[in-house]
């Protein structure tokens, strides 16, 4: 044997932040989508600015100072990562504030088709349950999100006294929890006003899932007239008279009425003159019996199963709780309308990815921790998919209980098996 060491490997050489960004995110697309963009980008490049913002979100940086300070002190390593180059407070500012955030929304779907084409599992997903004969069918629950900002004096994002704010508006995908439309808005603004969009993003034969906040049947009726099947809960008062009812007899477990209607009030029986179905239900909430009314402009499904399907919705605030909990939006880096449309496309993105290596690494344990490990190991110079799928990942509790797996002092084993107390 010679005596010359072993050469370290590429992955032992770059850390886990470049491997990811290297590996698994077609980088070379940023510059394409900002081909188009009159801006001089020379010094602080739109990739740049892409993969600090995300380092941000993996890193949970609190403010554009501590970006621009990890940047400088990592220097050497991030410029391996596709030639990323530290900014300084002004420039990174500057480039939030007056470029235009449709280059990141772009760049997002773009990673989004790219894992959809080298996996189509991991963006089709499952569904489960009554909900799996719906495997040909998609499935997306419509909701928003409120975001509250820290600076309560911006005049385009004013909600309340004192407070600003801005909307999340979203259609997720129920199959697998992920996004598959998504607009902003204002707080002040009513849910209803993107509606069309988020039901637009639906084709024929889809079902959207959606709340009272999005029950405006001029909306739903042209989405009925184009194949697009909703269930939303009812609106409080809604004037309407019944057509036809199924028997009591003859309804399923926790249902109440099934009944075909017609729209009587003034205003909406011209904004739906078709007619409607109407189930009500009782459904569990958190532990809890609620009875809940649905409408749905399908007359096919049983009633149980739409109730299953408005259920269904609870998936978009699933998703809703882990973009809040696990990625920097409680802090934002600018004022701007632009920055703050660039920040949460950044952490739409990171999110996606998170996902991505979860579904790669075949990580068993939950989101939350998962997305813990990565940023945990982001500096690391080691091999991250081999630590994400077992190094970095704890056993799981012994079922046998604490007592079976304790350490002993030789000669107590007895003692310490005996209860007490």
């Amino acid at each position: 044997m010679s005596g010359k060491k072993p050469k370290a490997t590429r992955k032992r050489m770059i850390s886990c932040f470049a491997q990811i960004v290297q590996e698994h995110i077609p980088g070379w697309k940023i510059e394409e989508i900002a081909s188009g963009e009159n801006v001089k980008a020379r010094k602080f490049s739109y990739s740049s600015q892409v993969y600090l913002l995300m380092l941000s979100q993996f890193l949970h940086l609190f403010s554009l100072n501590e970006i621009v300070d990890v940047s400088k002190i990592y220097a050497a390593e991030l410029s391996r990562v596709r030639g990323i180059t530290p900014a300084n407070l002004n420039t990174f500012s500057n480039a939030n504030r007056t470029r235009d955030p449709k280059v990141m929304q772009t760049f997002f779907w773009t990673v989004y088709d790219v894992f959809r084409s080298e996996a189509p599992d991991f963006i089709r997903g499952r569904h489960h349950g009554r909900l799996s004969k719906f495997r040909l069918r998609g499935i997306y629950a419509i909701d928003s999100t409120t975001i509250q900002l820290a600076f309560w004096c911006i005049d385009w994002a004013k909600h309340r006294q004192k407070k600003a704010a801005v909307k999340v508006h979203m259609a997720a995908n129920v199959a697998n929890r992920m996004p598959h439309f998504c607009v902003f808005g204002k707080a002040k603004d009513h849910d209803s006003k993107k509606e069309d969009e988020l039901f637009g993003s639906l084709k024929a034969g889809d079902i959207g899932i959606a709340d009272r906040a999005y029950n405006h049947f001029k909306a739903l009726h042209r989405q009925a007239t184009r194949g697009v099947f909703f269930v939303v809960r009812e609106k409080a008062g809604m004037k309407h008279r019944v057509v036809k009812k199924v028997p009591k007899k003859k309804l399923g477990e926790n249902i109440l009425s099934d009944e075909t209607i017609r729209l009587t009030g003034q205003r909406t029986s011209k904004e739906y003159p078709d007619v409607l179905r109407r189930v009500k239900a009782r459904v569990k909430v958190d532990g809890m019996w609620r009875t809940m009314v649905f409408l749905t402009n399908n007359f096919e499904w049983s009633a149980s199963t739409i109730a299953e399907l408005y259920k269904a919705r609870w998936q978009v605030e699933l998703l809703f709780k882990e973009l809040k909990q696990t990625l920097q939006l409680q802090d934002f880096y600018g004022e701007n309308e632009n920055a703050v449309e660039w920040q949460i496309w950044a952490a739409l993105l990171t999110h996606l990815v998170l996902r991505w290596l979860k579904y790669k690494s075949g990580a068993a344990c939950s989101y939350s921790r998962f997305a813990a490990l990565v940023r945990a190991i982001v500096w690391l110079k080691k091999d991250a998919m081999a630590i994400l799928r077992s190094d970095g990942i704890a056993p799981p509790p012994d079922p046998g209980g604490i007592a079976s797996g304790m350490p002993y002092l030789p000669g107590f084993e007895k003692m310490f098996l005996k209860s007490v107390g």
